[in-house]
């Protein structure tokens, strides 16, 4: 099972903690809580579906299935909130970027998190906020 617990959300961005079975693997960047607009809102709280894709930008990720009213949202790299997209950007720290929040190291956190589901296909995705 993959977790993302949501520590920090604004009108510009939503900030959390990614967990495989139990153990924190990376930091998580979403767009803000804009009630589920497609490309532009974080994934309300809830159990999906996560199964293993290939992007054509990105290559071998996953995808976040069965999301009301969404589909392709993905894992990817990134560093802000306009990478997102209505995806999920993974990073190893937090900084700024041209003086706003950043999620840095991010292809690094995309392989770790690739690693360690390098033999599965599917699972669950789990997502709390906990602020």
């Amino acid at each position: 099972m993959v977790e993302i617990l949501r520590f920090e959300k604004t009108d510009k961005y939503t900030l959390g903690i990614l967990k495989i079975r139990d153990e924190a693997v990376c930091l998580t960047m979403e767009p803000p809580d804009n009630d589920n607009i497609k490309n532009a809102s974080c994934i309300p709280e809830g159990s999906y579906l996560l199964q293993r894709k290939t992007s054509r930008k990105f290559g071998l990720t996953f995808a976040v299935r069965e999301v009301p009213g969404r589909n392709n949202i993905i894992f990817h790299a990134g560093n802000t909130p306009k990478d997102t997209k209505g995806c999920i950007l993974l990073g190893s720290r937090f900084g700024t970027l041209k003086g706003q929040v950043a999620i840095l190291e991010s292809r690094v956190a995309v392989q770790k998190f690739m690693k360690l589901l390098n033999r599965v296909d599917n699972t669950v995705l789990v997502i709390r906020d906990v602020v």
